[in-house]
């Protein structure tokens, strides 16, 4: 793994790089060298460029001060949805599924300080690229601003208005790094960075950063912006692109770098940096926890209703106690019943890839696009990526037209447990509704300021005052 120990979130750093995944990993760094004097050629600039994917990745660890990044991004997406909650209803992990956050919650700091040292990598390549040839300098800065969007598309969206940070500070600027900006602001930093990503790169990666990538999640940016015309074209673009649906539902999570998969993040199981553990952590007393990411009621019945031959490899039967259910997606130590195999001779240390854009998300995103841009229901190009999901879920009954909350149940039940849920009801206007109804039947404490997750207590006090809290925290 390489890792990145920083203060707050802009001191100098030292950093250390290792492998994680074929699809990117060359070349190998091997020693740990000062990033203000590191950067002299080409090929030690390709490590920073790497770097970047493995602060995505996260650290497999125990440890509350190393940067689990992607794999606590579940408490903060599916565990403030109605899609899943815990076990036992303990511990910190409980607050996601309640509504009863608080500004302390270790998970909420960690996730924001993973993802700003995410940035602070970006920003790192962007400020080196003058050791590059000029062609690779184009590709890495691509390659750099797609990382740095998608981490900020992430961040806008959990926690609102945000410090906006377009380059590497230095430690006494800390204005910038505790000022937070408007929304529309990093919006629109986005949009420009997510441009110059699909203008620079082409579709050499899975694992990297991509054209295809870029495309796909530059759409979801014009989608929740309601640039629904731009969405749809960059939809397009995708589909006339090499992806393609998997025949078998069950190969997107167990063929990894299959046809459908535009954008990953790679694990190699029982290599302890290199591994993942959150997907043990779905499973009673086989990670640190007594059960997180457990399936709701609510979305049980959803899979059950719309999910056809998606369902079985959706949710399971929790062996151990037969009225709960797991999440069958990213099983680290496979089920025999349904033909998966391990990723890892240790479940803690797991080498499922998590899948961060997929074809099948595009089809849906065209339909959301093209409905919403033309008030449509009946769309022959939607219609047409709708069958397409339909299809492969078995569900080969012709569709004639699309109700909003028929595409809002099909994106739940086709990307169910994949980080998507609740973006969907924000994007969709219908989080507040849905979530305060989901609240009432569970005796949960939702309100509309739940939308947004608390600035870190821990950053607001080191902010001298600079950083101001999100309202209800």
């Amino acid at each position: 793994m390489k890792h990145i120990k920083f203060i707050a979130l802009f001191t100098l750093i030292i950093v250390f790089v290792s492998s994680c995944e074929s699809d990117f990993l060359e070349p190998k760094p091997t020693a740990a060298i000062d990033a203000t004097s590191f950067y002299s050629t080409e090929a030690q600039l390709e490590t920073g460029v790497i770097n970047m994917y493995d602060g995505i990745q996260g650290i497999n660890s125990t440890s509350t001060r190393d940067n689990y990044a992607l794999q606590v991004e579940f408490y903060l997406t599916e565990m403030r949805s109605d899609n899943t909650r815990t076990k036992s209803s303990e511990g910190e992990a409980a607050q996601f599924e309640n509504f009863t956050i608080e500004a302390t919650n270790g998970i909420v700091e960690n996730y924001y300080t993973s993802f700003y040292n995410i940035i602070f990598r970006a920003n790192v390549v962007l400020e080196n690229l003058g050791v590059a040839s000029a062609e690779a300098a184009e590709a890495f800065g691509a390659e750099a601003k797609f990382v740095r969007a998608y981490a900020y598309f992430n961040l806008v969206r959990l926690y609102g208005d945000i410090p906006l940070l377009d380059r590497v500070i230095g430690p006494l600027e800390t204005e910038i790094a505790f000022t937070r900006v408007a929304t529309a602001t990093v919006y629109d930093f986005i949009v420009s960075d997510l441009e110059a990503a699909v203008s620079g790169l082409d579709n050499t990666y899975k694992s990297r950063a991509s054209k295809a990538a870029a495309q796909a999640l530059l759409a979801k940016v014009h989608l929740t912006l309601g640039n629904y015309s731009e969405a749809q074209a960059l939809c397009e673009a995708v589909m006339n692109s090499d992806f393609s649906l998997e025949t078998n539902f069950k190969d997107i999570f167990y063929n990894e770098l299959n046809n459908e998969i535009i954008f990953a993040i790679g694990y190699i199981g029982d290599i302890v940096d290199d591994s993942q553990n959150f997907s043990a952590e779905w499973l009673n007393a086989v990670g640190r926890t007594s059960g997180v990411n457990y399936v709701t009621i609510e979305a049980k019945q959803a899979l059950d209703t719309f999910g056809g031959d998606r369902t079985q490899f959706s949710y399971r039967v929790d062996t151990d106690q037969p009225t709960q259910n797991q999440v069958v997606k990213y099983l680290p130590n496979g089920d025999d019943d349904l033909g998966i195999a391990p990723t890892s001779s240790n479940p803690i240390h797991a080498g499922n890839d998590w899948i961060v854009l997929r074809y099948a998300d595009v089809l849906l995103m065209h339909v959301e696009a093209i409905l919403a841009e033309n008030n449509s229901t009946t769309s022959s190009n939607a219609l047409a990526s709708f069958q397409e999901i339909r299809d492969r879920a078995g569900l080969t009954d012709i569709v004639t037209s699309i109700s909003k909350q028929e595409l809002l149940d099909e994106r739940r039940v086709e990307l169910a447990f994949e980080n998507q849920r609740f973006f969907d009801l924000l994007r969709f206007g219908v989080a507040q509704d849905v979530l305060s109804a989901y609240s009432a039947d569970n005796d949960y404490n939702f309100a509309a300021t739940d939308l947004l997750l608390p600035i870190p207590q821990r950053e607001i006090n080191i902010s001298n005052g600079l950083l101001n809290q999100n309202p209800g925290y």
